[in-house]
């Protein structure tokens, strides 16, 4: 059906955001051509200039590399990237309505364009979470636009499940590979794009340590309506895990457990894993939050119990509550409190804001009348361009100096390396509330700290 020759395919990647730029990117070092296009002239500009919108560790240095060697362009043009293109990934995200429902205008004015520029059949690959249903529609709008132009669409859905911060290793060493296909063309072709993870394993080249080869990750072959399903589900998972995590942090506290020692023994058991079942201030971000409200509105619509996704977030909403109740017990007052904010990104190794718990917990305490001084290691760039008020420090150590309590709200690693006894004769109450359970309590209260996390004893 498409024209391929060789190993390498032509492929075209619409909209470059974080999950368009890593996918353009990997697929590039694959040795694919790949064109990655957004209208949105700003972007545009930004990365035909070589600086990239994100951070994500090593996709700085794949993308370099893949420019360098030839297999990756930029453009503005969607109908020049279609024309390019023997395969059209969709790395377009679909925001919820204050109704709950998905917005599809992104979706719908890809199809038009590409329907329009088309001279030749396409496979159209759903990348970007795209509710149940979606390729169905897509695949209707794009004959329609094609206006019965001799010009064949196959949809597929090849869902992400990439986590922010680890995106390119994730890309590279995958335990799994998602392929909804209703046509055994676009198995094939899918297959053929992925063919260097699934044969002999891939070493990627901008790792600091070549990244040794895995073993071949599983194909899961699946219908395009399944895969869909698949992704939103995963993802709703992953939000209830870590609201339940959270209830047994509460539950720890009252009775005086250690909530990390039961979640520890409870991920042992091969049918749960420990994989997000870390209490803390709860989990932020664009995708858990709106994948976990989707699902509930996309179950009550089709009249099934939507009661535990209901829960989970009702949970996730209470977490920065009760731990800013914990600081104002401990502080007693918050106005005029001076308090040092370690973190502003929503999880470590991105600069991403997007529903951050420690935002939440900043506004929180400036409201109140308390003095805050923030540090994170990457996100101080875009917390100042969408709130040019808040004071951030040049390093840690600067923004706990004089402080009446230090909170932390970003599980950067880097905070564990710490001089905490540095930090700790530097401020004026050597207050530590730890909303991600990243340090010992016995370790900090040998220092002197007086020392709270979450589900644990103090």
């Amino acid at each position: 059906m498409w024209s391929i020759g060789g190993t390498s395919l032509r492929i075209s990647v619409i909209g470059c955001g974080h999950v368009g730029l890593v996918t353009a990117g990997c697929l590039s070092v694959f040795g694919h051509q790949v064109i990655c296009a957004d209208r949105n002239p700003q972007l545009y500009s930004l990365l035909h200039a070589g600086s990239l919108p994100i951070y994500e560790p090593y996709l700085e240095e794949l993308i370099r590399t893949a420019r360098a060697a030839g297999t990756l362009a930029f453009t503005s043009e969607v109908g020049d990237a279609v024309a390019h293109s023997d395969v059209i990934f969709l790395c377009i995200g679909v925001p919820l309505l204050e109704n709950g429902d998905p917005d599809f205008s992104g979706v719908d004015s890809a199809a038009k364009q590409i329907a329009i520029a088309a001279a030749s059949s396409k496979l159209v690959v759903e990348r970007s979470t795209m509710p149940v249903q979606t390729g169905e529609q897509l695949q209707h709008l794009l004959h329609v636009y094609a206006a019965n132009r001799s010009v064949r669409f196959q949809v597929a859905a090849n869902p992400q499940f990439l986590r922010e911060g680890n995106a390119v290793e994730g890309f590279m060493h995958p335990d799994q590979i998602l392929l909804g296909v209703d046509d055994a063309d676009s198995e094939q072709t899918l297959r053929q794009i992925y063919a260097p993870l699934l044969h002999n394993g891939f070493s990627c080249p901008v790792h600091p340590q070549g990244c040794p080869p895995t073993k071949s990750p599983e194909v899961l072959l699946t219908g395009v309506k399944s895969a869909e399903l698949i992704k939103h589900v995963s993802n709703a998972f992953l939000a209830v895990k870590i609201s339940y995590a959270n209830v047994l942090a509460d539950l720890c506290e009252r009775l005086g457990g250690d909530v990390q020692e039961v979640t520890y023994a409870v991920g042992l058991d091969r049918r749960i894993g420990p994989a997000f079942l870390q209490a803390g201030v709860g989990f932020g971000g664009d995708r858990l939050p709106k994948d976990l409200r989707a699902l509930g509105v996309l179950l009550e619509k089709q009249g099934v119990d939507a009661g535990i996704t209901h829960a989970a977030e009702d949970v996730n909403h209470h977490r920065i509550a009760v731990f800013l109740e914990k600081t104002r017990r401990a502080l007693w007052v918050l106005r005029d409190k001076r308090i040092a904010l370690f973190g502003l990104a929503h999880k470590a190794e991105t600069d991403d804001i997007r529903g951050s718990p420690a935002i939440a917990c900043w506004q929180h305490l400036i409201h109140n009348g308390a003095r805050v001084r923030a540090y994170d290691p990457r996100a101080v760039q875009n917390a100042r361009a969408a709130w040019p008020e808040l004071v951030c420090a040049r390093d840690p150590y600067e923004a706990a100096e004089g402080a009446d309590a230090l909170l932390i709200c970003t599980e950067w690693n880097q905070f564990r390396l710490l001089d905490w006894q540095r930090i700790h004769d530097s401020m004026a109450r050597p207050l530590l509330l730890d909303g991600r359970n990243l340090l010992s309590p016995a370790a900090m209260n040998a220092l002197g700290f007086e020392y709270h996390s979450v589900g644990r004893p103090s």
